[in-house]
């Protein structure tokens, strides 16, 4: 798009890398890669500060929506109390036997569903060989869950997944808004297979500028924010888009430019934004009934926490120089998040030490892995009740398609 080839592998120098993109970018206008990007529909934007991403159409309207939106498809179906049923340790857990299809990839839809595996679902991450996701990622994404590869295009495979989806209580859609649409499984589809089986169903949609809801969407017709919506996106385009990028440059750390945030906080996020969703819409199904559509994104996360407002200068200068001295410095606004997070990592297990401590965490051994996986423990506890993964990480396309028959490992079952 820029006149960059495909492959370089003769570029193995970071500083080297950086320059050879960024004399090919500055040869056009930010207006000219705006452009661009929406014609190749590749992932981009424009670096904005919160306050003129407020300016925009689009900032405006998002400023008046709530961190995740939750709305009925339908009314018809009859109330669905919650399963009465146990872990396969035989503990009482909030969400055992609640069946989620997580068709999602990266950290924030993978997030939602890693949640809802916690509190004791039975969670099948969908995924496909020809769509691409990052193996690191899965080793935390994955946990609790199973695992299955489909290609919804083959019809032998879109057998397996309508089997899956006859008696799923959630499906969780991280993809562009109007992807599983196209494929026969939008909101309309689950509306319809709601009514069939007389069993309500909760649909999430998860993505970088948020899909409109199906009401919303219907009664305006296309416009500003069903225009962004399409764009693709991760959380680093989020945060440039926003402002976020702007305050930790400018404000985190001092600089005339904008940095992108070290670590996948606005993905986590989301994907605690999405698990409220999926609970609020699980309440409704059990106390009113129908069906129940969430949408979540990560830049309508961003704008929450910036609506939250930043911390007092004189906390900020302080944070800056503790962490300055320990090697969180000399970043710039072409850095990667790779290079930003290893510094920021460096220099929080010099500061704040206390946040690696072995007491945060579990270990146990991942089949998937053939190796052990330390974890982080639960952040949650629910008097009466055990909260916690039933089974270990494994990477994508693990596990066969079924719902029956799962198994329970007693190095997590046995953790209170």
């Amino acid at each position: 798009m820029v006149g960059l080839e495909g492959s370089r592998p003769d570029m193995t120098d970071y500083h080297e890398c950086i320059k050879l993109i960024e004399d090919h970018v500055k040869q056009f206008s930010a207006a000219e890669l705006e452009e661009m990007n929406a014609e190749k529909r590749q992932a981009g934007v424009t670096c904005l500060k919160w306050e003129e991403f407020q300016k925009t159409e689009y900032g405006q309207g998002a400023l008046e929506e709530p961190p995740w939106v939750l709305e009925a498809l339908e009314k018809l179906t009859p109330p669905v109390p919650f399963p009465d049923a146990k872990s396969p340790g035989g503990k009482l857990q909030p969400l055992a036997g609640i069946r989620v299809l997580e068709l999602c990839r990266i950290i924030a839809g993978p997030a939602i569903g890693r949640t809802l595996a916690e509190y004791g679902a039975d969670v099948i991450k969908v995924t496909s060989a020809h769509l691409s996701d990052v193996p690191f990622f899965q080793v935390d994404g994955n946990m609790g869950k199973h695992t299955l590869d489909l290609d919804l295009r083959d019809p032998r495979d879109r057998q397996s997944f309508e089997s899956l989806l006859s008696s799923t209580d959630i499906l969780l859609d991280g993809y562009r808004p109007g992807a599983l649409t196209r494929l026969g499984y939008g909101p309309s589809h689950l509306t319809a297979l709601a009514k069939s089986r007389n069993k309500g169903i909760v649909y999430i949609a998860e993505s970088c500028f948020g899909a409109s809801p199906p009401s919303h969407a219907a009664s305006k017709g296309p416009n500003h924010e069903t225009a962004w919506s399409q764009r693709p996106g991760w959380q680093q385009i989020a945060d440039c888009v926003t402002g976020v990028a702007w305050a930790q440059g400018v404000d985190g750390m001092g600089l005339n430019e904008p940095v992108v945030p070290p670590f996948p906080m606005s993905d986590y996020g989301t994907g605690c934004a999405g698990a409220i969703a999926v609970l609020t819409g699980l309440f409704h199904r059990a106390t009113v009934g129908g069906s129940w559509w969430g949408g979540v994104s990560l830049v309508g996360y961003d704008v929450f926490l910036l609506s939250l407002g930043l911390y007092p200068a004189s906390l900020r200068d302080s944070l800056r120089k503790e962490f300055s001295a320990a090697g969180f410095e000399g970043l710039q606004h072409n850095d990667s998040v790779d290079e930003v997070g290893k510094k920021a990592l460096v220099a929080m297990r010099t500061v704040r030490p206390e946040l690696f401590s072995e007491k945060h965490c579990h270990e146990a051994w991942s089949q998937g892995y053939g190796a052990r996986v330390k974890y982080v423990k639960s952040a949650v506890a629910i008097e009466g009740l055990r909260n916690g993964f039933s089974r270990g990480t494994r990477p994508n396309g693990f596990d066969k398609a079924t719902w029956e028959g799962w198994e329970g490992e007693d190095e997590f079952l046995d953790v209170i």
